[in-house]
Parts: C-alpha cells; sequence; structure tokens
C-alpha cells in the first residue's frame, strides 16, 4: 500500500511541471496519508473519544498471558491454582 502511494505522489509531482495542480494534488495526497497514518494508533482521537475495542483486545492478551505465566512457572503453584478457582467460580 504505502508502495503504491509513494508511486501516486511521485507521478503527481512529475505531472506538476506539465500543470501546478497536479503539485497541489500530491501535496493534499502526502498531507492526507500522514494524517491518516497519526490517527490509526489507539488511545484518544481527535473526536475525544477512546478506541476501547484495541484497549478491549489489549487487556484481553495480557490477562492470558499473565494466566500462562501463573499456570507453568515453578513458584507459588498452588496459590495460583486456588485464584485461578476463585476466578472460575466468580464467573459463573
Amino acid at each position: 500500500m504505502f508502495v503504491l502511494l509513494l508511486i501516486l505522489v511521485t507521478v503527481l509531482f512529475g505531472l506538476g511541471f506539465l500543470d501546478p495542480i497536479w503539485w497541489v494534488a500530491a501535496a493534499v495526497l502526502v498531507y492526507a496519508a500522514t494524517r491518516h497514518g497519526r490517527d490509526r494508533g489507539g488511545g484518544r482521537s481527535r473526536s475525544g473519544s477512546f478506541d476501547l475495542g484495541d484497549y478491549r483486545d489489549y487487556q484481553e492478551r495480557r490477562n492470558r498471558q499473565e494466566r500462562w505465566d501463573r499456570r507453568y512457572s515453578r513458584q507459588n503453584r498452588a496459590r495460583w491454582r486456588r485464584e485461578d478457582r476463585r476466578d472460575r467460580e466468580h464467573r459463573r
């Protein structure tokens, strides 16, 4: 995708030598691509709302990793099993 965008900007810049309006089109395309690239991350967006889907995915992945670490660590294995049992009972 980035390569196609780069080729398009280069072509528009080259056409700008024939008609300067193509330089404007290339500049607008570069501006739009950089703004879109910055807004793609999670967290707060310009509208002031949070992107909760990304955070939930992160939270689930972190919780799965914690459970994996607890289950397969050699230290405190019995305590982690008790806590996992309590978590399962609490979810029901």
